[in-house]
């Protein structure tokens, strides 16, 4: 599924961000605002620049001797045409410094839209690190009382809902589940004395008993699912160091299955984690590679190092399945179709393990197998020191 979103992601053309949107709309505007300028500088420039008759021309004033008046001309036609390059000379250099500041403009255009969106970024950045886990934490957005504070505080509140509504789920599946026990227990116990008695029971009686009594034991296992599965969403206690490959080997020993490949020539690190939930995680996926089998089918179960993580790839043979049966798989009391519900199971067995592995930053795969069956391959990163 992980895989599935990472090809769409791929096959999507990157999008231009924010601030160079913002970037190009500061530059077009600074350019705009400036070829203007240079319009109305030339419009006013031009009209100043009066054309003078040269030396010889026009009539003569009277009184005014002719060199005076041809010195006169002279003179007013040279003052014309120096005004006339001081005009050309602004116009060429208002030119320039806009060739000049429309180079300059994106890098300033980047500069001010990157101070403009810092904010946003830190905004961001925080809101993605806080997670389940972490609700109590919040933005905190200081700085004048504005737009960007506004959604600051509306991020922080919608945080404050958020944690209510975890801790109200968590408070809810547990108390449901202890105050369920309690009359399970009670309908467990009449069912075992009422079988212990030693006079005779009609055969109905006893079959009906027995499978009250098996009812009873799924709801239980119901309920030991429920209570796993809120813990592994929402807390991770006593982290250690654990060695999955010791876990898979006791699960498969506990379930009379060949105790798999021979160890690997790299070994295999051990990660960080809670023992309870990985031990839940690797017996709920051999469980369920044997449930949903077929008579004589087979079982693999392999640990090995990769990189900076523990891979364990559980696979077994069985019923084809689609694509989008399998994506569904992870969800709650989804059991793939009709014919994966039978058994003893629950339909919280992968969904526990998705719970487990995004409690300990791993990575959960699904894969259908081309002749039946199903892979499933959860990556649980290993602390630096264990890799170096």
């Amino acid at each position: 599924m992980q895989d599935d979103r990472l090809s769409r992601r791929a096959r999507t053309p990157r999008r231009r961000s924010v601030r160079w949107r913002f970037t190009r709309l500061y530059a077009g505007l600074f350019l705009a605002s400036g070829a203007v300028m240079l319009a109305v500088v030339g419009f006013f420039a031009g009209g100043s620049v009066v054309a003078s008759p040269g030396p010889g021309s026009g009539s003569s004033a009277a009184g005014v001797p002719a060199a005076a008046q041809e010195r006169i001309a002279s003179l007013e036609h040279q003052l014309a045409q120096a005004q006339d390059r001081q005009t050309q000379q602004q116009l060429l250099g208002s030119a320039v410094g806009l060739l000049v500041m429309g180079v300059l403009s994106p890098a300033l255009g980047w500069y001010a839209a990157g101070r403009m969106l810092r904010p946003l970024r830190t905004m961001t950045a925080t809101t993605r690190r806080i997670s389940a886990d972490n609700l109590h934490e919040r933005l905190a957005v200081d700085g004048p009382r504005d737009e960007l504070r506004d959604l600051g505080d509306t991020i922080d509140e919608l945080l404050g809902r958020l944690e209510g509504a975890f801790a109200a789920e968590r408070r809810f599946v547990a108390d449901a589940s202890h105050e369920l026990r309690t009359p399970l227990a009670t309908m467990r116990a009449a069912v075992d004395v009422t079988l212990a008695k030693p006079a005779p029971l009609p055969e109905q009686t006893r079959v009906l008993a027995g499978r009250v009594r098996t009812e009873l034991e799924q709801v239980d296992r119901l309920l030991e699912g429920l209570l796993t599965l809120a813990r592994a969403r929402h807390e991770l206690p006593a982290a250690e160091a654990v060695a999955l490959d010791e876990l898979a080997a006791d699960a498969l020993v506990a379930r009379g299955l060949p105790a798999g490949p021979p160890p690997a020539d790299v070994p295999v690190p051990p990660v960080r984690g809670n023992r309870t939930l990985l031990r839940r995680l690797v017996e709920n996926l051999v469980d369920n590679a044997v449930v949903h089998n077929e008579p004589d089918g087979w079982v693999r179960v392999d640990v090995r190092a990769v990189g900076t993580g523990v891979q364990l790839v559980v696979e077994n043979g069985g019923k084809a399945l689609a694509a989008d049966q399998v994506t569904e798989l992870t969800r709650p009391f989804r059991r793939g179709g009709p014919d994966r519900t039978g058994g003893n199971g629950s339909g919280l067995g992968l969904a526990i393990v998705a719970a487990v592995v995004e409690a300990h930053d791993g990575r959960l795969d699904l894969h259908a197998l081309p002749g039946g069956g199903l892979r499933v391959t959860v990556t649980v990163p290993v602390p630096a020191e264990a890799t170096g």
